[in-house]
């Protein structure tokens, strides 16, 4: 006579596992998502950070007094705008970045570009989130300014 064993189950637990196995995976999924979405956005934040402080070097370099034209010439208010708006978009787009959508603002308090003089360069951007489960509405943004010195 062969004697088997039977599992001493109480009778209504029988799903008891898949329950809990289906909220520790939820809860997981969700820890992870979350870990992905905040290092990217500190990504995010930091390139911006970069391309405002990239910008406010361009323009502490390329003051008044600089010879040249184009890239080596003088950038301000009067001449050649553009090329710091320029700086700052190639050092977004480096750290992936949609450069239409950057929200940037070069000031010159002092309405000149001549040694001495302050510049300011805020940069704005508006965060995307990867996942669509966690509805960010965060503009990450970052100032720069610096006296400029040629």
């Amino acid at each position: 006579m062969t004697l088997r064993r039977t599992a001493n189950r109480r009778p209504g637990v029988r799903g008891q596992t898949l329950v809990e196995f289906s909220l520790v995976a939820f809860l997981s999924v969700i820890l992870l998502l979350s870990i992905v979405e905040i290092s990217r956005m500190a990504l995010v934040y930091t390139t911006v950070a970069n391309a405002a402080r990239a910008g406010a070097r361009y323009s502490i370099v390329h003051g008044g007094t600089r010879t040249g034209s184009g890239v080596d010439g003088p950038s301000g208010p009067a001449q050649n705008p553009d090329q710091v708006l320029t700086v700052i978009r190639n050092f977004a787009s480096a750290g992936l970045l949609s450069t239409s959508n950057l929200i940037i603002t070069v000031n010159y308090p002092g309405a000149s570009n001549a040694p001495g003089q302050l510049v300011s360069v805020t940069v704005i951007y508006p965060y995307d989130p990867l996942t669509t489960y966690f509805p960010l509405q965060v503009r990450l943004g970052s100032m720069s300014e610096g006296v400029i010195a040629f």
